[in-house]
């Protein structure tokens, strides 16, 4: 049998590409590691031609691919990610497993899409207003308790986020945003006790959960908070596998508040790390994905 070959976009010199690369390998697979925008698109005379490669003058097809992980897609011009997330749903399409893929997360990085997803699954996500216009921004800032959370409408980590409780500084925000043309993501503050819980999904399954506790309201590990192990109940188990399937994601790190009126769905990551959730639970996530992914892969060939 041939050995399978895969493939690690993104960021390639990281270290969960280092821990998939291993994992990767440990199976008998050949791994190639590209950074997304070294990738060229060619219109040939065949389906070989047309295939993806990174950097074409290397010669590195993507025709022979089996698996492809997406680690990064970053940030850009509208033209330049638009290409990339095309690359992708190319090789979806001409077959390759591609985790996760395009459509997930097209779905998982736009805050109000995923927010509209949770909704629509029955999941409880805070209340939320998206809107363009200053005055709404304001009406929205004031029907949702003078107490909100601003986000970037693409972003991870906790970057950008800003919290606004006073209407005088929520107007020169928004204000500021309104002259740089930027989506106004409005969401209601859910106090949580500077504490919230990141469950990481793998193929219908939580694989592994942690409590992440800060010394303010913004939780993410990224941004100085201690992560500890956590065994969530079934409703928090249910409600993280639920928010994966939402946005359709393979794998996903699922992040839940708990507020005085219960739990909330906030995100859930498509390009999830675990670099905190493997200090504080000692799980090791990267043979975890592969293995789904081979058996995924196994189930899907012909």
């Amino acid at each position: 049998m041939v050995p399978l070959k895969a493939a690690i976009v993104g960021n390639p010199e990281g270290w969960h590409a280092e821990r998939l690369t291993a994992a990767l390998e440990a199976r008998g697979l050949t791994v190639q590691r590209l950074p997304t925008t070294r990738l060229t698109g060619r219109v040939g005379s065949s389906e070989s031609a047309s295939f993806p490669s990174w950097a074409a003058s290397r010669g590195h097809s993507l025709a022979d691919v089996d698996l492809v992980f997406v680690r990064a897609v970053p940030a850009g011009s509208l033209e330049q990610i638009i290409f990339r997330l095309d690359v992708l749903h190319l090789l979806e399409r001409r077959g390759k497993l591609v985790l996760n893929g395009p459509g997930a997360l097209e779905r998982s990085v736009d805050k109000y899409v995923a927010s509209l997803l949770f909704e629509e699954a029955g999941l409880p996500t805070p209340e939320t207003r998206v809107t363009e216009r200053l005055d709404e921004a304001m009406e929205a800032f004031l029907a949702l308790g003078g107490d909100v959370v601003v986000k970037p409408l693409f972003g991870s980590e906790g970057r950008g986020m800003v919290r606004l409780d006073d209407e005088e500084a929520a107007w020169r925000f928004f204000r500021v945003l309104d002259e740089g043309r930027y989506v106004h993501y409005i969401q209601r503050f859910i106090a949580h006790g500077e504490e919230d819980y990141r469950l990481f999904v793998v193929d219908g399954r939580v694989e592994g959960a942690m409590v992440r506790r800060a010394q303010g309201w913004r939780t993410n590990i990224a941004r100085g908070a201690r992560g500890e192990a956590f065994e969530p109940d079934a409703t928090m188990r249910d409600m993280a596998l639920m928010a994966a399937e939402a946005v359709g994601a393979f794998y996903a790190g699922v992040d839940i508040l708990r507020g005085a009126e219960g739990l909330f769905v906030i995100e859930a990551n498509g390009i999830p790390g675990w670099k905190g959730l493997e200090a504080a639970t000692g799980i090791d996530m990267a043979p975890v994905i592969v293995d789904r992914a081979l058996a995924t892969l196994g189930e899907n060939r012909p």
